[in-house]
């Protein structure tokens, strides 16, 4: 169970766990709990899943049980936020760690996983996945980087910018190669917005956020306009969250 549940208006709400592993926990329960709610409401559920380190845990749940069994995989297709622009065997893939963490694992038809093409040239791949993802998606899983990034949408990037195309190509992060990313209307049509937040480390992007409302910071401004968003953090990652604001949401 999370440790504190911390509301922000009807759709908004923020989840703080005491450790990754705890986050991992929560983040794959509200990964089968919607798409449970989108398979009896559509039939099919569309989820864009991050990239990086943090939900690779959560990943891995996936791939077990009690989840291998109790989501009907068949019925979820499987995209991504964001690529870079590497072979599926190349250890930067997000596509080629998903597959080692829990797609090899579950009962899903191979043509419910729509990678990103990051093995064409980048305009290509922007383009062609850009006429494969949904118009809607039931679920996007996001992360957050320590400079405030999020998918691969970094700060002062003219992508920050983009209103009319769903999947462009940029170029930054860590490392610096070629990636693909969606764009901000993507997001803010989504039915859920999910981040997973972990570490100290990510605690002053945290504030800046999510008590400062700092715009600078790309995932200040991942928001869904109708959706929910809920964001996931272990303790360490909401350690400079001041007590005022944790208690403020509390009662609200």
């Amino acid at each position: 169970m999370p440790g504190n549940t911390l509301l922000n208006g009807n759709m908004r709400k923020m989840i703080i766990v005491e450790t990754p592993e705890a986050l991992a926990a929560e983040g794959a329960r509200l990964f089968a709990e919607i798409v449970a709610c989108g398979v009896a409401a559509n039939t099919m559920c569309a989820v864009a899943l991050s990239g990086g380190s943090t939900p690779r845990k959560m990943h891995a749940l996936l791939g077990r049980e009690p989840y291998r069994s109790r989501i009907p995989w068949n019925r979820v297709h499987l995209f991504w936020g964001d690529e870079r622009c590497v072979p599926a065997g190349n250890q930067w893939s997000n596509y080629g760690r998903a597959r080692e963490d829990f797609l090899d694992y579950i009962a899903i038809p191979i043509e419910n996983i729509h990678a990103m093409p990051g093995e064409v040239p980048p305009e290509e791949g922007a383009l062609r996945y850009g006429k494969e993802i949904p118009e809607v998606f039931d679920l996007i899983l996001l992360g957050m980087g320590t400079d405030g990034h999020t998918a691969s949408l970094f700060p002062g990037h003219s992508a920050l910018e983009e209103r009319r195309k769903t999947v462009i190509p940029v170029e930054g992060g860590n490392p610096d190669i070629p990636r693909l990313t969606i764009t901000f209307p993507v997001i803010e049509r989504a039915r859920n917005v999910v981040f997973l937040v972990s570490g100290r480390e990510k605690a002053e992007p945290v504030k800046s956020v999510l008590k400062d409302h700092d715009l600078r910071l790309p995932a200040a401004r991942a928001v869904p306009s109708e959706g929910r968003l809920i964001w996931i953090m272990d303790r360490e990652a909401a350690s400079l969250l001041p007590e005022e604001v944790i208690n403020d949401q509390e009662h609200h």
